[in-house]
């Protein structure tokens, strides 16, 4: 494609992101781009660029377009990006010049809108809404979570996420499993705190090699990896994945259980659940039980008590992963935490009736607001004083040797910090003499 066909393409996937707003964006650019299978790997990945880029920087697009009283439309934010990126506003317009398959030629409205953007002075000033690209009411929670390094972890947050693999000890050591990467042309590195975790910067074609296709491997955060670490699911325990959705931390627990045990991966959705069965065939689990958590349903009830371990991996805000959801930052709303801390504290409460006497609940979220971590965990232990905090560095040291990566009591991972997504987790132990538990 032409750096013009390249620009034209990527004003009708911001027209196409814009057209289902309530749609992760990723989702709709895997759609368009399987509807244009025709676009090269090269000419994809320079759209996919330049696409998150805007999502990343539309907050500050629209307020340099705003400065310049310019329409906010997906030409003129595409105007913006570009001299963003530093082109001139000569060559700018040169990309508009109606070339084939390029974009039709600048109105005269949109020539005087470039060349105001290409006048404006730099903006120091930015409001903190603006530069970290956040709603206002989110600025408050997030400057109390973290304080003088909010700059630093905003631009953590502003950076493209690497590619984090979780060896399948099932199949393979992280050894075997980078070895078998690097066979194909493919360089990984061990992560610096998950022992399974492989990290491959850029984006490479993981998922069309071997490795991949044969199980060796799995994509997954490092965070989320050590999420399923320090719930210490071991061979013959009974335990149950409560959020289970597409089986990502499943894959992982079934690892560490050798197999061997009764894992349980619970969602209210049976597309997730289904959708789960590819993954858990190529990754050689064999001990899981897929069950649809159904509004009226008595499998908890029944079920009370008789589980060592159930992890609870919340839906939530998703504010840890916006180095990979850009787009989730101006989406959400207020009304939408105070939804999600109410159905959070309700999963919470519904499972930690399975945890038997002796067993540990693993509470995790991706989120880095204290409402859903911190908060949640309170409350919830207000409501059931029968489960005591496990400190993270006891946690840990069951799992892995060295020291855990956080300070505290709890799991708290961020970008800037910690390399990864920002996740969190508490583990909480049931009180009472624990019951044996045998292979299911």
């Amino acid at each position: 494609m032409t750096p013009p066909a390249r620009v034209q393409a990527g004003i009708e996937l911001i027209e196409a992101t814009d057209a289902a707003p309530n749609a992760p964006a990723d989702a709709v650019a895997n759609s368009w781009f399987r509807a244009r299978r025709f676009i090269g790997a090269g000419d994809r990945r320079a759209i996919a660029d330049r696409h998150w880029a805007m999502l990343r920087n539309e907050a500050r697009l629209a307020w340099a377009l705003r400065r310049a009283r310019a329409p906010i439309t997906p030409r003129t934010r595409m105007l913006a990006q570009l001299l963003s990126e530093g082109l001139a506003a000569d060559a700018v317009a040169g990309l508009f010049s109606g070339a084939r398959h390029g974009p039709a030629p600048l109105s005269g409205g949109e020539r005087e809108a470039l060349r105001t953007l290409a006048a404006l002075p730099a903006d120091d000033a930015l409001p903190d809404t603006v530069r970290f690209g956040i709603p206002a009411w989110l600025l408050p929670r997030l400057a109390a979570r973290f304080g003088d390094a909010l700059a630093a972890e905003m631009a953590a947050m502003d950076a493209p996420a690497p590619t984090d693999l979780r060896a399948n000890l099932l199949k393979a050591t992280r050894d075997q499993a980078r070895a078998a990467l690097a066979a194909e042309g493919i360089e990984a590195e061990p992560t610096r705190f998950s022992p399974w975790g492989l990290r491959v910067e850029g984006r490479r074609p993981v998922t069309a090699t071997a490795a991949f296709r044969d199980g060796l491997v799995e994509i997954q955060d490092e965070g989320s990896q050590l999420i399923a670490l320090i719930a210490d699911a071991r061979p013959g325990m009974r335990v149950v994945d409560f959020c289970a959705g597409a089986a990502g931390k499943t894959l992982a627990l079934a690892a560490t259980m050798r197999n061997r045990g009764r894992l349980v991966a619970c969602d209210v959705s049976a597309p997730r659940l289904d959708a789960a069965v590819k993954r858990l065939r190529r990754a050689g689990v064999g001990n899981v039980e897929r069950r649809l958590l159904e509004p009226g349903g008595k499998w908890t009830k029944r079920a009370a008590a008789g589980f060592d371990r159930v992890l609870v991996d919340a839906p939530c805000t998703g504010t840890g992963t916006w180095r990979r959801n850009p787009d989730a930052r101006t989406r959400i709303r207020e009304a939408d935490l105070a939804d999600l801390v109410t159905k959070q504290a309700t999963i919470l409460d519904r499972a930690s009736r399975l945890v038997k006497p002796g067993g540990t609940l693993v509470y995790a979220t991706c989120s880095v607001l204290a409402e859903e971590n911190e908060g949640q965990v309170t409350a919830f232990r207000a409501r059931n004083p029968s489960f005591g905090i496990v400190p993270l560095a006891d946690a840990w040291a069951a799992v892995a040797p060295g020291a855990p990566p956080c300070e505290g009591p709890f799991l708290s991972l961020t970008p800037a910090r910690h390399g990864t997504d920002g996740f969190f987790a508490a583990v909480l132990r049931r009180s009472g003499a624990p019951v044996q538990s045998g292979a299911a």
